[in-house]
């Protein structure tokens, strides 16, 4: 292993310890019967869970294939790739740390789509710009009395600059980018703001070649997205029979999926139970119900993208003959992005 990548997993102590302390502060004082009470009240709904779910991350396929050009490929090859690119990278990311799925997409898998890595790039900034800010969006109309002032003030602030960046950046990328660049020339000189400047003409240059349209039909395409994703949470509390109001499933969704930003172990192991355990008993949930709810929902994510993913990863392998390990080709992998 090399220098670099020894380094790498060093970094990966401290997220380790984050997810630990979580899990012990969401589960420290739930007795293990709990765990073993978990049953299925209203076995119907298994299959809101399993067509949600599928639902959800095959638009996420069609949505990242939209923003990938298609290089002369037909509609179907085109679809297929990145569909197969996409969950990997996302199986990637449950189990390996530092977001290897990532930087998996951008370099290892630039030759199967047919781009350079800096245009995979623009891509998955700009997905994660839209999700971020739909799951902000959802979180601050959801929050209600979980938020202190001070968290609900930083949550509106949040919100108001991202729904302007994301504005400006739907309707206007083609015209910003020379203003953008002019701007930054008379900044002082440095790596980060020279990587910074990178990254934003990195988003404008994707948004610039969807158009306004297209942009807004992305934008469209993640509402819909979460609110699959919302379903999956009010089918698995259906499912459970849980008792909880009509808001509690979509601040749970918002609240985990945003805990991913907090650095934790891959997949966001800790944060996300929490926060789905804060989430449902401020509407209606025991203690004990809401922190088991949320380890059996994360399971249930990880599990199924995990899984899916790595068939996927795996079938395609055999298909092509590649027998080189998994971790010789992260080794390969640069240690900084485009």
């Amino acid at each position: 292993m090399s220098a670099a990548n020894s380094r790498n997993l060093l970094k990966t102590i401290p997220g380790l310890l984050i997810s630990a302390f979580f899990l012990w502060y969401a589960f420290h004082n739930i007795p293990l019967y709990e765990f073993r009470a978990l049953r299925a009240a209203h076995p119907v709904w298994i299959l809101g869970v399993l067509g949600f779910t599928a639902a959800s991350y095959s638009l996420r396929c069609v949505r990242w294939s939209q923003m990938m050009p298609r290089n002369g490929r037909s509609l179907h090859a085109h679809f297929a790739v990145c569909a197969r690119v996409l969950m990997t990278s996302l199986a990637a990311n449950n189990i390996l740390p530092l977001r290897i799925g990532d930087i998996m997409r951008i370099f290892t898998y630039s030759d199967d789509l047919g781009t350079a890595p800096s245009v995979i790039l623009s891509t998955v900034i700009l997905e994660k710009l839209l999700d971020i800010f739909v799951l902000v969006l959802l979180f601050v109309s959801t929050v209600g009395s979980i938020a202190t002032p001070r968290l609900r003030l930083i949550a509106n602030i949040s919100l108001a600059v991202s729904a302007i960046g994301l504005l400006i950046l739907l309707v206007a990328a083609r015209s910003l980018q020379a203003p953008v660049q002019r701007l930054f020339a008379r900044l002082p000189a440095g790596p980060l703001l020279k990587k910074v400047e990178h990254w934003i003409t990195l988003a404008l240059d994707a948004t610039g070649r969807l158009g306004v349209a297209g942009s807004l039909l992305l934008l469209f395409q993640t509402v819909v997205i979460w609110t699959c994703e919302g379903m999956i949470f009010l089918s698995a509390i259906r499912l459970l029979g849980l008792s909880v109001d009509g808001i509690a499933a979509w601040l749970a969704v918002s609240f985990a999926n945003l805990s991913y930003l907090i650095p934790s172990s891959p997949g966001a192991i800790g944060p996300f139970e929490l926060a789905v355990k804060t989430s449902l008993v401020n509407h209606g949930a025991s203690m004990s119900q809401s922190a088991v709810f949320g380890l059996a929902i994360h399971v249930w994510m990880l599990l199924s993208v995990t899984g899916a993913g790595g068939i996927i990863f795996l079938t395609h392998r055999i298909r092509i003959h590649n027998h080189k390990p998994l971790l010789e080709e992260i080794e390969d992998l640069p240690v900084e992005l485009p």
